[in-house]
């Protein structure tokens, strides 16, 4: 028997304009040239003969059901996807898109960008609204701090800098 797992809350819908170019790229690579090209080496391997124990066409076939379930998937999400192009009028708070420099107790600098739950990458500092760090940071101001926690423990924070255009290191 499985283990339960509540449904979990929908992601938010809000992407950067750059995040939903990226999608969007992402799609039309994968129905435009992605597909055509699996779909076509799978009718080659289908001509084969028996595709019972043929490992190309086997493979061809996982294939397309991953590019066709990725494709659902992002088409389900940009449907509906809210792009968020404008700066807010308070630039001195936190809001979805801002760049954020935080200190820690260790006087350690971090720099993140509040994005949506389709776009966030932790290499590149980004970091989701939906994400507990996400959701602290929203609504905050220059100056403040907050405790937050974190899966190492418990963390305190000031926010140095607000910005809504990137924040050099």
């Amino acid at each position: 028997m499985g283990r339960y797992r509540p449904p979990q809350p929908a992601a938010s819908k809000y992407i950067t304009p750059e995040g939903h170019q990226h999608l969007q790229g992402e799609l039309d690579f994968l129905w435009k040239k992605r597909r055509p090209e699996v779909t076509r080496a799978l009718s080659a391997a289908a001509a084969e003969g028996d595709r019972s124990e043929n490992a190309e066409y086997i493979y061809r076939k996982k294939e397309l059901r991953e590019i066709d379930a990725r494709v659902r998937h992002l088409r389900k999400r940009l449907d509906g996807m809210k792009v968020v192009d404008r700066i807010p009028d308070d630039q001195d708070r936190i809001f979805f898109g801002a760049w954020v420099r935080l200190v820690d107790e260790s006087d350690t600098e971090s720099i993140y960008r509040i994005v949506g739950p389709d776009e966030f990458d932790p290499k590149l500092g980004y970091i989701s609204m939906d994400s507990p760090m996400g959701k602290m940071l929203l609504g905050k101001a220059l100056d403040d701090e907050f405790r937050i926690r974190l899966p190492e423990g418990e963390a305190f924070y000031t926010i140095i800098d607000v910005s809504y255009s990137v924040i050099e290191p």
